[in-house]
């Protein structure tokens, strides 16, 4: 068993077993910068650049780009906005303002739930922790979900461009679900607090259960070139370190905010801030090889991740590309895991940027979900006002058995320009985001 091993003599490590040389890796000549299209130009007209990560592969990704006049749509309001997709395609659909539920949770509530009556109805000193809930208010709990579900899931169909007017589009309260559906561009809007109204009690998930929520911001399940772009996703003022503790678990109302799965292929974030959020991108939800294995190619690239907790991604099965990415943690945020190696991953990361408060152990970047190997090269680390290389793969294997493989098995050639890893704090914390469109 390997021994427990000291901050200072991981950085130490990490320095060593690191690249000597971090200049940037070899690829396309396109630059590294967020697409250029000038000032003022028409985002629901732009497409895809060629080469920009997976989304780029075969036919590559151009959303509604083509749609006629006809099909180019305003929205102001959660209806306007699901007319909107229902409408024919292709459509551009431009967000202005804010887009929100017109409904409480108070409005779905049915069948007689109440909170207060499941935490009694569920109590593990009552019910136990060997079965999952079932009974009359498990069932309200259900029937309230369900009418939830129909008022905030928006499914975003084939050939749709979604984007925000200016810098102020906002979608609060609703989970756009991107569903076997092929080319769709989202860009250049807010995204706040997709929060459940019934999270689920589940007793025997995990050693001690959980609270598990329903609703990722945007969901993308079956689905093929997706790209999502300088969008930010927060939970507002609704933060998940805010909920309280319910049989001693965290009340979880929020899921993901970028989640990839069922199947879903050729897809690139680029230019997100994910913040303040817990569960943040999910690649790959089970470890069935049935229906993920081969697909699941994702990119992602020049993101920031600020005081997210875990999933930054977790990937199961596909072969991700994850680089030019900033990730901020503070020291007291509670943070759990960078990049989450998963069963049949080939994660290949390079030339991102880890700021870890002092109380973050760089051992922590990576966590082993039952996956076999990574690539990692290029990266960065600064605690304090140290800038040092580290090896990801050496610094985990130094503290765990068994040992990660440093090969993935397969290297990216769709991409930008890979910037070296010391210009990408910079570069990312001042241009990802909505609003910030070049």
């Amino acid at each position: 068993m390997k021994r427990a091993i000291t901050l200072t003599a991981l950085l130490a490590l990490a320095a060593l077993a690191a690249p000597p040389a971090l200049a940037a890796a070899p690829g396309p000549a396109a630059p590294a910068t967020a697409p250029g299209h000038g000032h003022g130009a028409d985002l629901g007209r732009q497409t895809l650049p060629e080469g920009d990560g997976w989304a780029a592969e075969g036919t590559g990704t151009t959303g509604g780009a083509a749609a006629p006049a006809g099909n180019v749509h305003t929205v102001t309001t959660r209806d306007g906005l699901a007319a909107a997709l229902a409408s024919p395609g292709p459509r551009i659909i431009y967000v202005s303002g804010t887009i929100e539920p017109d409904r409480t949770c108070a409005d779905y509530v049915t069948g007689g739930y109440s909170l207060e009556a499941y935490l009694a109805a569920y109590d593990p000193a009552v019910w136990g922790r060997d079965t999952e809930p079932s009974g009359p208010q498990e069932e309200a709990r259900a029937a309230s979900a369900a009418r939830q579900t129909a008022d905030i899931k928006l499914k975003v169909p084939s050939d749709t461009t979604i984007v925000g007017l200016g810098g102020n589009a906002v979608i609060r309260g609703v989970n756009l679900h991107v569903d076997k559906a092929d080319n769709v561009i989202i860009r250049n809007i807010t995204f706040e607090d997709t929060a459940d109204c019934f999270p689920q009690w589940d007793p025997t998930d995990g050693d001690e259960g959980n609270w598990n929520s329903l609703y990722d911001n945007i969901s993308v399940t079956g689905s093929t070139h997706v790209w999502a772009d300088h969008n930010t996703f927060t939970d507002g003022d609704n933060p998940d370190s805010g909920q309280p503790l319910y049989f001693g678990r965290p009340y979880q109302v929020h899921d993901g905010q970028l989640d990839i799965t069922s199947g879903s292929n050729y897809v690139t974030a680029s230019w997100n801030r994910f913040t303040d959020h817990d569960k943040t991108m999910l690649i790959g939800s089970t470890n069935n090889p049935a229906t993920d294995s081969g697909r699941l190619k994702v990119t992602v690239h020049h993101n920031h991740f600020r005081n997210t907790l875990q999933r930054l991604p977790r990937v199961r099965f596909g072969q991700v590309h994850v680089y030019n990415n900033y990730y901020e943690v503070p020291g007291d945020s509670g943070f759990e895991y960078a990049l989450g190696v998963g069963v049949g991953s080939q994660i290949f990361a390079e030339n991102n940027f880890f700021r870890l408060g002092r109380a973050v152990n760089p051992v922590s970047l990576l966590h082993d979900w039952g996956g076999t190997a990574l690539t990692a090269r290029g990266d960065v680390l600064r605690v304090g006002g140290k800038v040092s290389p580290i090896d990801l793969v050496a610094v985990y294997n130094a503290a765990h058995d068994p040992d990660l493989d440093s090969d993935a098995g397969w290297s990216p050639t769709l991409h930008t320009g890979i910037d070296p890893a010391e210009s990408v704090r910079l570069s990312v914390s001042q241009r990802a985001g909505a609003g910030r469109v070049r």
